[in-house]
């Protein structure tokens, strides 16, 4: 009642496998144990830091982080000076356009 049946295909589509008989254990012949394998030693291939690159890798991120955070003011810098450039332009030829109508 609980044992596992596996359907059968009546029309196989594929290639066929044949059913694997099970062998009697008498038939299994004893076979001698492998050789131990050889340990082999592994490749380096990971980096090992001394306190001076440890330093110089640290100074180096640092000048990195400094370059980056300069380009970064100096871009936001621009920005705004345009823009204070360009609301004093705006103000000057309002003024200019006004007196044009005054007729001055």
């Amino acid at each position: 009642m609980l044992r596992p049946h596996v359907p059968v295909n009546p029309l196989p589509t594929g290639i066929v496998t044949p059913l694997i008989q099970p062998t009697v254990a008498a038939d299994i012949e004893p076979v001698a144990p492998a050789p131990a394998p050889v340990p082999v030693a592994p490749a380096r291939t990971s980096v090992q830091l001394t306190p001076g690159s440890t330093l110089a890798l640290a100074a180096g991120g640092g000048a990195i982080v400094l370059v980056v955070g300069a380009v970064l003011v100096s871009l936001l810098l621009a920005v705004a000076i345009t823009g204070a450039s360009i609301a004093v332009i705006a103000v000057v030829l309002r003024l200019l356009v006004r007196d044009m109508q005054k007729g001055r």
